[in-house]
């Protein structure tokens, strides 16, 4: 059941473990109010996909994702036929010496049939919740994906030549995402509610490295938080993220840290940055001064 109002959806996503600011949540609650696909675009690592799967759990149906990548197509994301099993079938049915008319007919059947993420979505039946539709990373795509993709959103419905149309009985809560390598078509953007989700607040960054790590100290969970707010102030290549951020305090955890260290920084660099590049320029702005920063800042 969708929450009544948005302060509602807040909290009911508090309970799934995922906290989302204001804005994300209004987003997410016109989406689901209106029926509408919503595009999150951002920064890689700041919780758009989380957010599909949270939204997932709370109103319990099915998390389908399709993980968009170039040069995907319709066998990749819709469907295609088994021409193993086909092939297996024609073979017997030859054995047993059927009729050549009723093999070929035999060959398109649903049995043979293998339903990628999209035709999974659309074909729901209306038992029990409506599946949540993850398109991640569409700007991964090409244009003629992007534009197959249109007329789906449009219709909710895909044609299979050899079996006909299939249309949505309910249609699914469609979540795309988008790290912007690429800008994505206003074509699509017109048909989906947008939202473009920020880095976290240090506040809510705290929270969530606390919800997430539970067994780290409360001290390095503030002073990791600085930290990764300090690191993407460095306009490195690739900023770190929430989930970065979440990973770094899991290996100092690990190592039995309680707070940041010059030392323990420096060994785990490999947690929050991914790029010698970055790790270059975050050791030649000063380890030390990163870790003194992010001390006073942690309070």
């Amino acid at each position: 059941m969708i929450p009544a109002d948005v302060p509602a959806l807040v909290e009911a996503l508090a309970g799934q473990d995922y906290l989302a600011d204001e804005g994300l949540a209004t987003s997410l609650f016109l989406a689901l109010r209106l029926q509408r696909p919503l595009l999150l675009e951002g920064e890689a690592g700041v919780g758009k996909t989380e957010a599909a799967k949270a939204v997932s759990r709370l109103l319990g149906g099915e998390l389908i994702r399709l993980q968009c990548y170039e040069g995907i197509d319709v066998a990749q994301a819709v469907y295609e036929w088994d021409h193993a099993r086909q092939l297996l079938h024609l073979r017997a049915a030859e054995g047993a010496g059927q009729d050549m008319a009723e093999i070929e007919d035999g060959l398109y059947d649903e049995r043979f049939l293998v339903r990628r993420p999209l035709l999974r979505a659309i074909g729901h039946t209306g038992d029990g919740p409506p599946p949540v539709l993850l398109i991640d990373e569409i700007d991964r795509a090409d244009d003629e994906f992007e534009a197959f993709l249109l007329e789906i959103l449009s219709d909710w419905s895909v044609t299979v030549p050899e079996l006909g149309t299939v249309r949505a009985t309910v249609p699914p809560f469609v979540v795309i995402t988008s790290n912007r390598t690429r800008d994505v078509h206003d074509a699509l953007k017109r048909r989906c509610l947008y939202h473009w989700v920020e880095h976290p607040t240090f506040e809510r960054e705290v929270a969530i490295v606390e919800l997430k790590v539970p067994e780290a100290a409360g001290a390095l969970a503030a002073q990791v938080a600085a930290a990764v707010e300090g690191v993407r102030e460095l306009r490195l290549y690739k900023p770190p993220g929430v989930a970065e951020t979440i990973d770094w305090v899991r290996a100092l955890t690990t190592l039995g840290r309680v707070e940041l260290d010059d030392a323990s920084v420096d060994a785990t660099l490999g947690s929050v940055v991914k790029y010698r590049e970055d790790a270059e320029r975050l050791r030649a702005f000063g380890i030390d001064q990163l870790v003194e920063a992010a001390r006073a800042r942690a309070g």
